[in-house]
């Protein structure tokens, strides 16, 4: 099964430009479980998408869409983030767009590392309810609560959407690349502020409880007061607008399978990042 049930024509690794990496990985979330279920889930829900984006009048697939067999890691989350990383500095350095599909966000720690070293001049985007910038958690700084706090030491970061931290977290935060969910609520300029701390390169690192939970409830921490999908789409093209969008992370569903619908809105939100960044490399439909 591949993402978007795409033909053999469009799936191929050899003609993919793009190139989707499950990583079914959980074992250090610390309260819901069953993210290592998000990556099958995700695959599942695009089997039932329209691969024609009306905003754009595009077809990103035609580009080619590979869906990678699912990375089997060690449970520690150390090892997991290097094995992570080796599987991804190999799909970029065949040149290939790659997604990384969690999973639990620290699989987003080996993914960051892998495009630090290929692209310069890089920012990270974090687009999550939580701040993640513990340097150790239960033990290792590897958990998914330290992903940030790695990543800064890799790149510069910038923070979206944040609703929750630590006190030991506020101390260390950015105010200046920080975007709280309240101020992003409260006004129009935040985007604006946004924008021009960003790089020439930007990667994006998307954990899905950014999303309020009367859309994204499928999450092992849900946080009251997140993003909807206009104004999370939104922010997603202006930012592929101002900068090259050099990869992207979507983590942290934890499939219901009672409620379909947030497995779905996850499928649909790597299509439509992928038709942002494509826009203009896609071959135009002849009506």
């Amino acid at each position: 099964m591949n993402y978007g049930d795409l033909p053999d024509q469009y799936s191929a690794l050899g003609s993919s430009k793009i190139v989707i990496l499950p990583v079914p990985y959980d074992a250090t979330s610390t309260w819901g479980k069953g993210a290592d279920n998000g990556p099958q889930a995700i695959i599942e829900a695009s089997q039932n998408l329209e691969i024609y984006d009306i905003e754009t009048d595009s077809e990103v697939h035609l580009l080619g869409i590979h869906t990678a067999e699912p990375l089997k890691t060690s449970d520690d989350p150390e090892k997991m983030s290097n094995e992570v990383y080796k599987e991804v500095k190999k799909l970029l350095n065949r040149n290939k767009f790659t997604v990384t599909l969690g999973g639990e966000h620290s699989v987003s720690i080996g993914a960051i590392k892998a495009h630090a070293e290929k692209f310069e001049d890089l920012t990270i985007i974090q687009i999550d309810a939580h701040a993640d910038l513990r340097d150790e958690y239960m033990g290792s700084k590897y958990n998914h609560a330290c992903v940030m706090a790695r990543a800064r030491e890799m790149a510069t970061c910038i923070q979206i959407g944040i609703r929750s931290m630590s006190v030991e977290e506020s101390f260390v935060i950015e105010p200046a690349r920080i975007f709280l969910a309240r101020d992003i609520n409260d006004n129009e300029t935040w985007k604006y502020d946004m924008l021009s701390t960003l790089s020439n390169n930007v990667y994006i690192t998307f954990d899905l409880d950014a999303l309020d939970p009367s859309i994204m409830p499928s999450t092992g921490t849900p946080e009251p007061g997140g993003l909807l999908w206009y104004q999370t789409i939104e922010i997603l093209r202006r930012i592929s607008e101002k900068a090259n969008i050099v990869g992207f992370d979507i983590v942290e569903l934890a499939p219901n399978p009672i409620d379909k619908a947030p497995d779905f809105l996850a499928a649909k939100l790597i299509f439509k990042l992928l038709t942002y960044k494509f826009v203009d490399e896609i071959p135009k439909n002849q009506k």
